[in-house]
């Protein structure tokens, strides 16, 4: 099939078979990278909030309506990011957008008015970058802590087991960059410099040069802004040079991918921020409805991180959809979920505000295991 025509029989899965529901359909979209570097990340984010989705019509819709997921592929580019919006917002019935990727693509939409001149939440963005959060904007309800807050917990760690020279390997874009800054501020607060800061190009796993460079540093740690198949290249060819630093890398990777591209010898202690609890232990009541409605709605995808966070995401959303009332505009749409103070999703609390769009601002560390599991 090709892209666009696979992107319609998508956006039409959850639609009921009755002939005429179609107009009593809740319909939210989603531009997800479903090809290029980050496919099985987008493909992940898709699969955590359809779960929801499927589960909420399952059990009688929002105020008796069904959810339609619309999703579109943008292979994490840019512009089609903006042109598959655009094309999004000019649906009418459109009253959300959910779980969209990428730093530089996301804030391409507010800086051509993309949002604003659509009237309508984004919630749930694949990102931590700070350009999206500051300064406030009103269309963007993140459920993540931001890149900041990652790299001010990934140098705590390292300078707490006494690693001082910490370089960066980061993806020179305006994700990367808002990484790095991150890692500059935290080493800042600690008294400490960069040790050396080395780029690569986006939607490339061209990464030689910027292990060769941080391997000439003789950096004690290594901080990762790369999404999954760099950062794979890059931990493989770092350590092939003898590299020995302790890496990290921010939270939006797959480490199943990066296991199975750089090796489980290379991949072995690789740290990794997140930003929502541990998914694989059923401890809390959100990890236990998540893991049975994945096995239920998704039978065959495996549990991680990503389609967790959206999973949540899509609770978030749903209960923004309910607060609008049975026959939501995008507008109430935005002040239902700015009247999210204080939201259970099963032990995990998410709140918002008229002047607060960061839902949460948790973090902690997690690493790749001897057996290529992630481990508290």
């Amino acid at each position: 099939m090709k892209r666009r025509e696979f992107t319609l029989a998508l956006g039409s899965a959850l639609a009921l078979p009755q002939a005429g529901a179609r107009t009593q359909e809740l319909v939210v979209a989603q531009v997800a990278p479903l090809s290029g570097v980050l496919a099985s990340t987008g493909a992940q984010m898709v699969v955590g909030g359809r779960i929801w989705f499927e589960h909420v019509n399952a059990t009688g819709g929002v105020h008796g309506r069904p959810i339609r997921q619309l999703v579109a592929d943008d292979g994490y580019k840019v512009d089609e990011t903006v042109r598959l919006t655009r094309e999004m917002l000019a649906r009418p019935e459109v009253l959300a957008l959910f779980g969209f990727a990428g730093t530089a693509n996301i804030g391409k939409l507010l800086s051509e008015g993309v949002l604003e001149q659509g009237g309508a939440a984004l919630v749930a963005p694949y990102t931590g970058g700070e350009n999206l959060r500051t300064p406030f904007n009103p269309w963007i309800f993140h459920l993540r802590a931001g890149y900041a807050d990652e790299t001010e917990h990934m140098v705590q760690q390292a300078t707490t087991l006494g690693l001082r020279r910490i370089a960066v390997m980061y993806q020179d874009d305006g994700f990367g960059q808002a990484g790095l800054e991150g890692v500059r501020q935290a080493l800042a607060r600690r008294q400490l410099a960069l040790s050396t800061a080395a780029g690569y190009e986006r939607n490339t796993d061209k990464v030689q040069d910027a292990a060769k460079r941080i391997k000439e540093s003789d950096a004690q740690a290594v901080i990762m802004i790369s999404v999954n198949k760099p950062t794979a290249a890059f931990v493989k060819h770092y350590r092939e040079l003898g590299g020995g630093a302790q890496l990290y890398n921010i939270s939006v990777v797959d480490p199943a991918e990066i296991v199975k591209i750089a090796g489980l010898r290379n991949a072995h202690g690789l740290g990794i921020s997140q930003v929502v609890p541990y998914p694989y232990t059923p401890r809390l009541p959100a990890v236990r409805e998540y893991q049975e409605l994945l096995k239920r709605y998704a039978p065959g995808e495996a549990v991680n991180y990503t389609s967790f966070e959206e999973f949540l995401g899509a609770k978030v959303l749903v209960e923004g959809l309910r607060r609008a009332g049975p026959n939501p505009t995008r507008g109430q749409v935005v002040a239902a979920l700015e009247s999210i103070s204080s939201l259970d999703l099963g032990g995990i609390t998410v709140g918002y505000s008229p002047r607060n769009r960061i839902g949460s601002r948790y973090v902690e560390v997690t690493v790749i295991g001897s057996s290529g599991r992630l481990l508290k």
